[in-house]
């Protein structure tokens, strides 16, 4: 195994004024620090994710990733700015300093936080939850490390949680 490096996160939040729903990770992977954007890994499941919840294509440059959050009323960050983690794994994460998610909480109604896995729910809680007031919603990986979801059973979880939130009528 290779050794633990601190890290910062790298790359700013995706978020404006009408963001109702702010997903979080834990920590940008390697693949994501390497293009400097959310869920770069091509197996992650994310992008399709989104796109099927909100009835568009699947974006592919961050452009397009950013106009798909952004015109649902989407918006996404991560749970630490920086730490101590060996490769991708979340589980090696150590010495965190969480993000300042009052820069999102403080610019947008959020109506709903969700957590992209156990990790990102740990660090909400443990960091985050005291500032914002808000209870997360805990949601199944995107991962591809999470392989016992499909994305039809990820769509399912995903879709009963956010739903109601996501802004279906615009695009």
């Amino acid at each position: 195994m290779s050794e633990s490096e601190f890290h910062t996160h790298g790359f700013g939040p995706v978020y404006d004024e009408n963001s109702r729903v702010l997903i979080l990770g834990s920590f940008p992977s390697v693949r994501s620090r390497e293009v400097s954007f959310y869920y770069g890994h091509p197996r992650n499941r994310f992008w399709p994710l989104i796109a099927r919840l909100t009835g568009e294509a699947v974006p592919e440059t961050i452009k397009e990733k950013k106009e798909l959050l952004l015109v649902h009323r989407i918006a996404l960050w991560d749970s630490i700015e920086s730490c101590r983690i060996t490769g991708s794994s979340d589980t090696s994460i150590k010495d965190v300093t969480p993000v300042d998610i009052k820069v999102i909480t403080d610019a947008a109604d959020i109506k709903i936080i969700a957590c992209n896995g156990a990790a990102s729910k740990r660090y909400y809680d443990k960091y985050l939850k005291k500032v914002t007031g808000l209870e997360a919603v805990k949601l199944p990986s995107t991962s591809p490390a999470n392989a016992a979801w499909s994305i039809d059973r990820l769509f399912s979880e995903w879709e009963g949680a956010l739903g109601g939130y996501i802004n279906l009528s615009i695009g």
